[in-house]
Order: structure tokens, then sequence, then C-alpha cells
């Protein structure tokens, strides 16, 4: 079993056929399950993305949600999770620091990450180079707060490694748009292997870039397993067996 917890759903802001890609995608990868996003949400509009996202989750059996929030806009980060975490199709709380211009260590988003916390739900935020220590330093100042550190700093995963190390409430996953070698394996061999998790950033990346890397790590069975599906089974509390 596959659990993707870092994906998308929508179209993207330049030419992609994506109609229909998310299932399709998912059958060719084995993937059962994929947390998802709404690209418009993220990118433009994040109360009209959530609205859209809930409205086609509701006829999805294999996609679970994240509420997309706006640490810029406070109010419609509330009044979002208020509406769309109680129906059970929402897992969790995206944050994309760039896209809104709410770097992890602003004021903005630290309120916003301690509103996640007190959702009691795990926050999957963008993480690029070094800002995954800034990540980690918020999380452990937060009281409850669980937090995935997207992309697991992409270039920058050293600093995961000792991210992931300072905070035992984040965890790590490894999609990225370039593959060096020994990054996934590095990173396994470093940290509490049961704060990694498996994303792939589809439909904006093929899987196949995540599943290749996560392969060449030449990780052993029962790691694998934890990796691909039963870490996010227990951070997300999710009612899925074998």
């Amino acid at each position: 079993m596959i659990i993707d917890v870092h994906a998308h759903w929508g179209p993207w802001f330049f030419t992609m056929d994506v109609a229909g890609a998310n299932l399709a995608t998912m059958d060719r990868y084995g993937i059962a399950l994929s947390i998802v996003s709404a690209t418009e949400a993220v990118i433009y509009d994040a109360p009209a993305g959530n609205r859209a996202l809930a409205e086609w989750l509701a006829t999805s059996e294999r996609h679970l949600g994240y509420v997309t929030i706006n640490p810029r806009r406070q109010a419609d980060a509330e009044r979002d999770l208020r509406e769309y975490l109680p129906t059970g199709r929402f897992a969790g709380v995206k944050i994309h620091t760039d896209y809104t211009r709410s770097p992890v260590s602003s004021p903005q988003t630290r309120e916003a990450l301690a509103m996640v916390a007190e959702a009691g739900v795990p926050a999957l935020v963008h993480t690029w180079g070094a800002t995954v220590l800034d990540l980690a330093e918020v999380c452990e100042s937060t009281p409850g707060l669980r937090v995935i550190a997207g992309h697991m700093g992409a270039d920058g995963y050293p600093y995961a490694i000792e991210a992931a190390n300072a905070c035992d409430r984040l965890y790590l996953e490894p999609c990225y748009s370039h593959a060096p070698a020994g990054r996934v394996s590095r990173v396994a061999a470093a940290v509490d292997r049961t704060r990694l998790l498996f994303g792939t950033d589809s439909t904006l990346i093929d899987p196949a870039s995540a599943f290749g890397a996560v392969a060449a790590a030449g990780l052993d069975a029962e790691t694998a397993e934890l990796i691909a599906w039963r870490n996010a089974v227990r951070l997300f509390d999710l009612d899925i067996t074998a």
C-alpha cells in the first residue's frame, strides 16, 4: 500500500493536461490514497480553492484534502478550518510559504501554525534550503503542533536531518524536481524512520521521480513500509489497514 501525502488537485498556471490525471496517475503507480491541496488555493485564492476541493472530494473515495490557508488572511483561515475540518474529508492543512510571501519565521505564519495546532491536525509546509530549520524551531515552540516539511528542504536536505533531530513532531517527505544521488538514503539513515513519509508533488511532478529516489535508497523492507503508508496512517489517524 502507498499513501501520497503531498499531491494536488486542479489545473496549474501553465499549459498542462491534468484532466483525470489524479486517479490515472494513482493507478499507474499503485497509490491507494492521496492527500491533496487545490492548486487554486495554493497559488491564487485559498477560500475559493478550498471550496472547490470540498465539492470534488465528495465524489472521490481515494482522496483526502488539505485545507490551504494563507497566513496573511487569518480570518479566512479560521473560517475555512471551522467549515471543512469537521467534514471528515480534510486530513490536515497546507501552507505554501513562498506563494504567500510568508516565511516560516514570520509572525503571521507562526500565528497560522498555532491555529493549526489548536485544530489538532498536521500541517504540510513548503520548505526549501535552510527554511526547514525555521520550521523545526516554530514547531518546537508551538505546543501540540505537528508539521511535515514538504520536499524535506529540497537541496537543503542536510538541514532537514538537523531539523528532524531537533524536533520530534517534525516529519519529512521527499518530493523534489531533482534527484541528487544518496539524498533519501542519507536522510533515512540519520533520522527516526517513523517520521519519514512518502510524497510525490503530483500532478505537478510525475510520481516516477519520488518512486525512483526512494527505490534507489535501498531501504530495508520494514523502513520502506513505514514510509510507504504506515507512518502516514499514524500521523493522520487514518482508518486504514493493509
